[in-house]
C-alpha cells in the first residue's frame, strides 16, 4: 500500500508539473511590441543623430540597441509583407506596391501586390503558441477578406487597409487613389471617429485591445503601426510649435549636422563623405518668404514625429503601470526611407488637393491642411546616407531599427553587421519559444523564412547574424541591390540614378561616394552573377521602358478609380451625344428629301 501511495502521488505529481508548464511558460515567455514608423529617415530619431525630441525612442535605445546597418525595402508594402511573413516580398506575393505596380506586372507571380497564400504571418505562429495578438493602424498588405489581420493571426484590430489617409479625419482620403478609406476592425468594416489624431488613435487602441486580454495571463504581441510621417504630414500645434526656427538655416546644414551627430554616436564612421542629391536645391538662392515655407514645413515634420513618440510614451506608460513593461521586447523600425514625393507635381493631383486641402503656410501640418517634405528635406531625414524613398540607395532602405528589453543583453548597444528586415520573424519566433514552420503549416506547403535570428547578436555571441560570403538580393520598381557582407552592389533608376551598376562599401562608406568596380573587378562580376542568380530564383520582373512609380501611381489610379468612378455619367453623355448626332443625320436626310 505504501509502495503503490508513493507512485500515485509520483505520477499525480509529474502530471502537475506537465499540466502547469503551459501556464507557467506563457507567463515567462517576453510580450513583443513592434513600432513601426512610416517614411521615417535614418537620423530622424534622436538617438540615431537627429534634433528631432523622440525621448521615448532613444529611451528604449538606451536600454537596448541600435542597429546602424539594417535595411528594409524601399516602399510601404513591400517592407511590410517582408515584416509579417519573413520572407521576400517577391515570394509573398508584394514584388510591387499595389500603388505603383506596372500593369504588365499584376497578377504573375510573386506580383499580386498584396499577401499570397503560401505565406503565414508570424502573428499566426505567435497566437498558435499561445500568444494573444493585436495589430492596430496601417495595413497596407491586403483588404480581401482572407488577408484581413482576423484571418493573418491577429485575435483584435483596427486597420487602415491601403497607403494612407489624413491624420485629422478618418474618412478623408489623402491623394485621389482610391474611392475611400479603408478600415477594418476585426475583419469587419469599421466605424470610424469623425475627427481623431492617428498616432494616438493607434495606441488608444493598442492599449485597449491589451487591457481587454489582461485576464488571460497569456503573453501578448502587439503590432502598432503608424501613419506618422506619411503625407500628409500633420501634427497638433502644440508639438509644431515647439521647433519654431529651428530649420532656419535650411536643408544643406541639416545634412550635415545630423551626419556629425551620427559619427558622434558611432552609427557611422567619423566624417563619412556625402554626395550632394541632384534634386537638393540651393537654399540661399530662396527667397525668404520660401526660406519660412520650406522651414515651416520641416516643423511640421519634426512635430510629427515627436507626437508620434509621444503617444509611444504613453504605451510605455500603460505597461509599466501594469507591469508588463519588464517583461516586453520592443521592436521599433521605419518602413522606409524619408518620403521626397511632392504630388503637387502632377496638374491633376495638385488641382484634386487644392480642391480638399489648403497649403498656404498657416495651415501647414493643421485640420485641412496639407504638409510634405519633399526632396531637399528628404535628404536631411536621410542623413549621411545617398536617395530617399523608392530607391535602392542606403537612404532609401536603410533605416533605425531598435530593439530594446531582451533579458540579459548588454544595454547602449550598436550594432553595425548588416541585418535585414526578414531577420525579425526569425527573431520574434526565438523570442517566444516558437519553431520555425519548415515550410509546411497546418499540411500546406507555405515559403521558408529566409532571414536570421538576431539574438545571438544581441546576446553577444556572434558579431552578424549573416555570413560574410552570403549574397542577399534585392529589388523593387527597377531598383535594385545586392548585398555581401560589407559590399553592396546597387543600381538606381534615374532621376536619382543612372541604370548602371555600382560597388560600394557601405561599412566605411555609407553615403555611398566611391564606387570600387574598378578597384576589385572580379568581385564587381561576381556580385553581379549572385544577382542574376537571385532575381531568376524569385522571379524578379524587368520594368518597363522609362517605368516612374509616381507616373504608374497615376496611371493605376485612372484605371482602378477614375474610370469605374466616370464610366456611367461619361457612357450617359456619350449616348446623347450619339443620340444628338443621329438626330441631326436624320433631320438634314428628311430637309435633302
Amino acid at each position: 500500500m505504501k509502495i503503490f501511495l508513493s507512485a500515485a502521488q509520483w505520477i499525480f505529481a509529474v502530471a502537475g508539473l506537465y499540466l502547469a508548464a503551459p501556464a507557467h511558460a506563457a507567463q515567462t515567455r517576453p510580450n513583443i511590441v513592434v513600432l513601426v514608423a512610416d517614411d521615417w529617415g535614418f537620423t530622424d530619431v534622436g538617438a540615431f543623430g537627429g534634433e528631432i525630441s523622440t525621448p521615448n525612442l532613444d529611451a528604449l535605445a538606451a536600454s537596448g540597441a541600435r542597429f546602424s546597418n539594417f535595411h528594409v525595402a524601399a516602399s510601404c508594402s513591400p517592407t511590410r509583407s517582408m515584416l509579417l511573413t519573413g520572407v521576400d516580398n517577391h515570394r509573398n506575393g508584394v514584388g510591387n506596391m499595389h500603388e505603383t505596380i506596372p500593369a504588365e506586372h499584376l497578377g504573375k507571380p510573386g506580383y499580386l501586390s498584396v499577401l499570397d497564400t503560401n505565406v503565414v504571418t508570424v502573428a499566426s505562429l505567435l497566437q498558435d503558441s499561445g500568444y494573444r495578438t493585436y495589430a492596430a493602424g496601417k495595413w497596407h498588405v491586403g483588404k480581401e477578406p482572407h488577408n484581413l489581420p482576423d484571418q493573418r493571426g491577429f485575435d483584435r484590430s483596427l486597420i487602415q487597409g491601403d497607403s494612407g489617409s489624413d491624420n485629422w479625419e478618418p474618412a478623408k482620403r489623402y491623394i485621389d487613389l482610391y474611392d475611400k478609406v479603408a478600415w477594418f476592425e476585426d475583419g469587419k468594416e469599421a466605424t470610424m471617429p469623425p475627427e481623431y489624431y492617428s498616432s494616438e488613435f493607434y495606441v488608444n487602441k493598442a492599449i485597449e485591445y491589451i487591457r481587454s486580454g489582461q485576464d488571460q495571463h497569456k503573453p501578448f504581441f502587439a503590432y502598432v503601426a503608424f501613419q506618422a510621417n506619411h503625407i500628409p504630414v500633420q501634427a497638433p500645434r502644440s508639438f509644431i510649435d515647439k521647433y519654431h526656427s529651428v530649420y532656419d538655416a535650411g536643408w544643406t546644414a541639416l545634412r550635415t549636422s545630423r551626419r556629425d551627430k551620427a559619427a558622434k554616436l558611432g552609427l557611422v564612421p567619423a566624417g563619412t563623405p556625402m554626395v550632394t542629391m541632384s534634386t537638393t536645391r540651393d537654399w540661399n538662392g530662396l527667397s525668404d518668404e520660401e526660406k519660412r515655407y520650406f522651414a515651416h514645413a520641416m516643423e511640421v515634420y519634426a512635430g510629427m514625429a515627436e507626437a508620434m513618440d509621444f503617444h509611444i510614451g504613453r504605451l510605455v506608460a500603460h505597461l509599466k503601470s501594469t507591469g508588463e513593461f519588464d517583461n516586453t521586447v520592443f521592436v521599433f523600425l521605419s518602413d522606409n526611407g524619408a518620403e521626397a514625393s511632392d504630388p503637387y507635381a502632377s496638374k491633376y493631383m495638385s488641382w484634386w488637393l487644392d480642391r480638399h486641402y489648403k497649403r498656404d503656410i498657416d495651415s501647414l501640418g493643421l485640420k485641412g491642411g496639407y504638409g510634405l517634405i519633399r526632396a531637399s528635406w528628404a535628404s536631411a531625414a536621410a542623413s549621411p546616407l545617398s536617395t530617399y524613398k523608392f530607391y535602392a540607395g542606403e537612404g532609401g532602405i536603410r533605416v533605425p531599427l531598435i530593439i530594446s528589453g531582451l533579458r540579459g543583453m548588454k544595454k547602449n548597444q550598436i550594432l553595425q553587421g548588416f541585418t535585414h528586415i526578414t531577420d525579425i520573424v526569425p527573431t520574434l519566433l526565438e523570442l517566444a519559444g516558437v519553431p520555425q514552420p519548415n515550410g509546411v503549416y497546418k499540411g500546406r506547403p507555405i515559403e521558408p523564412l529566409i532571414g536570421a535570428s538576431l539574438l545571438p547578436v544581441l546576446r553577444g555571441e556572434a558579431e552578424n547574424a549573416h555570413s560574410p560570403d552570403q549574397p542577399i538580393g534585392y529589388e523593387l520598381s527597377g531598383n535594385t541591390a545586392l548585398f555581401k557582407g560589407d559590399l553592396k552592389l546597387v543600381s538606381n533608376l534615374p532621376p536619382m540614378g543612372d541604370g548602371q551598376w555600382h560597388l560600394y562599401d557601405i561599412q566605411n562608406d555609407p553615403g555611398e561616394t566611391t564606387d570600387l568596380k574598378a578597384q576589385m573587378p572580379n568581385i564587381f562580376i561576381t556580385m553581379q552573377a549572385d544577382y542574376e542568380v537571385y532575381a531568376k530564383a524569385n522571379q524578379v520582373l524587368r520594368m518597363p521602358p522609362g517605368y516612374q512609380p509616381l507616373e504608374q501611381a497615376f496611371r493605376n489610379a485612372v484605371t482602378n478609380v477614375y474610370i469605374p468612378r466616370y464610366r456611367i455619367p461619361v457612357l450617359i453623355i456619350l449616348g446623347g451625344i450619339a443620340a444628338l448626332a443621329a438626330a441631326y443625320v436624320i433631320r438634314r436626310r428628311r430637309k435633302s428629301a
